[in-house]
């Protein structure tokens, strides 16, 4: 495969490379810098804006957008409610809007919708019904601020690209005759895209969903517009606890069903039994010896049925992809598929390369730099192989368990 070179901190810029301004939701702002009273925030959308399997099953732009928040104004108190849900259009938002986010008494309203309008709402009643979320918003006296949906790769029949452009734009000709302000993710997205082409791809979890580094960039495009001063969440790590179902159903003296690649199928038991005495631990391996990425992939379309407790993903360096691009889709889907499609529902964690082969060449080390790149933007836990630390991999995995399953 080819490998182009990034690095973290250069999309970073990319993303947030502006001068500090005037915040566009003042109220809002204020009140972070006060700190004296809670502020909250809703985040209305569809499946872009929820919890799903494209950001790893725990957090969204939602939860980034916290934590930026967070790091602008430490002293704010600060709620933010996630209010996304798969599928929706702004006729499906405007049937829930009351108990999802009014009810909620929010300060301010993010709201992201047109990805699935563009199926079937016509123009002219997707700009009506975003007049009608901000009119109903602003009735209770919230800020909001109209993100516009991010762009996509042009193979979805039901969302022509030009057509996608033609609901952004209705959202930013909204924005601009209501005085409402505006996040442009489109163009945030696009403007990646066109510097080059394959960072945009790491933005995406697949076709149309971005995973955790492309809503990271939503969040940082949002707590710019919030606060007036530019931010990187490129440093943000994926959870601490990386195995919270698994630390819990041991906790418990339950069994504990495991799907690993191999070699970690036969490491796996004697691990978590050196860590936890009389651990039931039952192993599924997940055969990748001499597999492409591809034949991977299509192995990975069986782990949702099997809804295992946790599922350990070692792809070899040796597995290949035709090209940059074909290897981040597929690398990518091995993930998606190792995790259930909503709120996580078991544990999902990706072991790099040289944890199993220390003696990699500099080829199959740049696939792994590459590889953690795509891993890191699924905002799960990862298993990597420390500096100067020559142990076996059956020593790191158990060191790396006993770390996550110390403490209450």
């Amino acid at each position: 495969m080819l490998h182009t070179c990034f690095t973290i901190g250069a999309l970073g810029t990319l993303l947030v490379g502006c001068a500090h301004a005037a915040p566009a939701t003042p109220r809002t702002a204020a009140l972070l810098q006060e700190g004296q009273e809670p502020v909250r925030i809703v985040c209305f959308g569809d499946s872009i804006t929820g919890v799903y399997y494209h950001t790893g099953g725990h957090r969204a732009y939602c939860d980034m957008v916290g934590i930026g928040l967070r790091r602008l104004y430490p002293q704010a108190q600060l709620t933010m409610l996630n209010a996304g849900i798969s599928g929706n259009t702004t006729v499906a938002a405007l049937a829930r809007i009351d108990r999802d986010v009014l009810e909620k008494r929010p300060h301010l309203v993010t709201v992201m919708f047109g990805m699935n309008d563009v199926t079937g709402v016509p123009p002219e009643q997707y700009r009506d019904n975003l007049h009608t979320i901000v009119s109903r918003c602003r009735d209770i006296g919230a800020e909001v601020i109209l993100c516009t949906p991010n762009s996509i790769y042009a193979e979805d029949d039901r969302r022509p690209v030009d057509k996608l452009a033609q609901y952004a734009q209705i959202v930013r000709d909204l924005a601009a005759a209501t005085d409402v302000p505006l996040v442009d993710c489109y163009k945030a997205y696009e403007d990646i895209r066109a510097e080059d082409d394959l960072e945009w791809k790491l933005l995406m979890s697949e076709t149309i969903h971005p995973g955790m580094n492309g809503h990271k960039l939503f969040a940082e495009q949002i707590v710019t517009a919030i606060g007036g001063e530019p931010i990187s969440l490129a440093d943000e790590p994926p959870p601490a606890l990386a195995i919270p179902h698994l630390k819990a159903l041991l906790s418990a003296g339950e069994p504990v069903n495991v799907i690993a690649m191999e070699p970690y199928d036969a490491l796996i038991a004697p691990a978590l039994q050196a860590i936890v005495p009389g651990a039931q631990v039952n192993v599924t391996p997940w055969p990748v010896a001499g597999q492409d990425l591809a034949q991977i992939e299509a192995a990975a379309k069986g782990i949702r049925e099997q809804k295992p407790d946790l599922v350990l993903v070692a792809v070899p360096a040796s597995a290949s992809a035709p090209d940059d691009e074909k290897f981040v889709r597929s690398y990518s889907w091995v993930l998606n598929w190792s995790l259930s499609f909503g709120l996580s529902e078991w544990d999902c964690v990706a072991i790099a390369p040289s944890v199993t082969d220390i003696d990699l060449s500099e080829t199959d080390r740049a696939t792994e730099a590459f590889a953690l790149r795509i891993i890191r933007g699924q905002d799960i836990g990862y298993i990597v192989r420390p500096a100067e630390d020559d142990a076996p991999a059956a020593d790191l995995l158990r060191r790396w368990l006993a770390e996550q399953l110390a403490g209450d």
